[in-house]
């Protein structure tokens, strides 16, 4: 429906250049501008916007939790529309709104339209515009895929990690009101013309091959080497892919480093806190993890292009149980930049798996339609994570002991990510 209200994008002219790597860079700033819409961007507005519509913290916490809930349930939609219109006009649809719902964020009078906000922020910011940044580089890389999107994430997650701070400072600047229309102005002034003036949506649109390669004539194609080619030039749609155990075990990989991930970092401060860190301490602890992310999806990235992804989520699930298995044995100095070091890890290990293995496994015709659906359950565990948390230390008296029960869902996410067939070879017996 929204595509037919956009006018036709201007064509790309076509390049001598290889503009995979341009892509990137650009995909990396739009994701960038999610912050607004991810936890991040909104914390530092909670407080202000708690005392002004004299809201509790525990109602906030509610239309939070029932925004992103909601929110997440757009996402298969949306990656239809990456599919069937391309990243460009997708992109072009999530900028324009999330650009507008920001704009009425400015204007919530109590409970029910800052719930009404958190859903479009959440669905447009840390959802939508997420899935169209990370979809689009895909098309451009085969050989080198896992490496570009793995720089995309990390770039991205840095120019993220700056949001906070810049709306911290427009909000004792103008007020935080007048905060939300500066992030909109700024989506709107950087997002939209990268959607309509320098995203392009496949490299034939410009003449250009997959990675970069030369056009060579068919018959030359003969003559490349075995290794070279891919195990099967695979298209499964979105139904297909959902009908196989890897997806499930990969989708239930990022749901999982999602929800215990958020849910450690909400709590944080307390979590770390009852192992003797002071709050300034425990507030550090948020620097490794990010340098540790960082490091992780450029790592990752590159492993996925040489690796089976089972081993890649073994990996990032075995960091993962790293992590909140050593929470009983932190104290201040290095085993806590350690924990850090883990749980950093595992978020951008995971992260960069999924972005980077599901075009090697699915193909890349209908790549935004099956990560749409891998988009909404991965954001709809995110709400579930600070809850699980807080309700098991109210029942025990200790994160311990509700940390050591949630251990259950790694190791599982593990033996599913072991036994799970590669769907590509699936599809070479059954065409066999």
């Amino acid at each position: 429906m929204f595509p037919a209200l956009l006018p036709n994008p201007r064509p790309p002219r076509p390049a001598t250049r290889f503009s995979g790597w341009r892509i990137v860079v650009l995909a990396a700033v739009a994701l960038g501008m999610t912050g607004p819409g991810q936890t991040v961007g909104v914390s530092v507005f909670v407080d202000p916007m708690m005392a002004a519509l004299d809201l509790t913290r525990s109602q906030v916490s509610i239309a939070y939790l029932v925004g992103t809930l909601v929110g997440a349930a757009a996402m298969p939609r949306l990656g239809r529309v990456i599919d069937d219109h391309g990243a460009r006009v997708a992109m072009t649809i999530v900028a324009g709104l999330f650009g507008a719902v920001l704009t009425a964020m400015a204007g919530v009078v109590g409970i029910v339209t800052l719930t009404l906000g958190f859903v479009g922020i959440r669905m447009l910011g840390q959802g939508g515009l997420t899935l169209v940044s990370t979809t689009a580089v895909a098309p451009w890389f085969s050989r080198r895929r896992g490496l570009a999107i793995g720089v995309t994430t990390a770039l991205g997650s840095a120019l993220l990690s700056l949001v906070p701070i810049a709306a911290a400072a427009a909000i004792g600047w103008v007020g935080w009101r007048s905060a939300w229309l500066l992030l909109a102005a700024a989506v709107w002034l950087v997002v939209l013309p990268i959607a309509l003036r320098g995203l392009i949506d496949r490299p034939a649109d410009v003449g250009q091959q997959v990675d970069g390669a030369p056009l060579v004539a068919p018959a030359d194609r003969d003559d490349e080497r075995a290794e070279d080619r891919p195990l099967v030039e695979v298209a499964f749609t979105r139904r297909q892919a959902l009908r196989t155990p890897m997806f499930w075990a990969v989708a239930s990989a990022v749901s999982a480093t999602g929800m215990i991930g958020t849910g450690l970092a909400f709590h944080q401060i307390d979590l770390l806190g009852e192992q003797g860190l002071t709050a300034v301490q425990a507030a550090a602890n948020f620097l490794p993890q990010t340098g540790a992310a960082l490091l992780a999806t450029l790592g990752i990235g590159a492993m996925v292009d040489r690796l089976a992804p089972r081993w890649v989520l073994l990996l990032a699930m075995a960091l993962l149980a790293s992590a909140m298995v050593a929470v009983p044995f932190l104290r201040p100095g290095w085993t806590a930049i350690g924990y850090g070091v883990m749980v950093g890890a595992a978020g951008g290990s995971v992260r960069a798996m999924e972005a980077a293995s599901f075009p090697k496994l699915f193909g890349v015709r209908h790549l935004g339609s099956i990560r749409g659906v891998v988009t909404s359950i991965s954001v709809a565990a995110t709400a579930f994570g600070p809850v699980a948390l807080s309700l098991g230390r109210d029942l025990t008296g200790s994160y311990v002991q509700v940390l050591l029960v949630l251990l259950v869902i790694p190791v599982a996410v593990s033996v599913l990510g072991v036994l799970a067939p590669d769907p590509r070879v699936v599809a070479v017996e059954r065409t066999g």
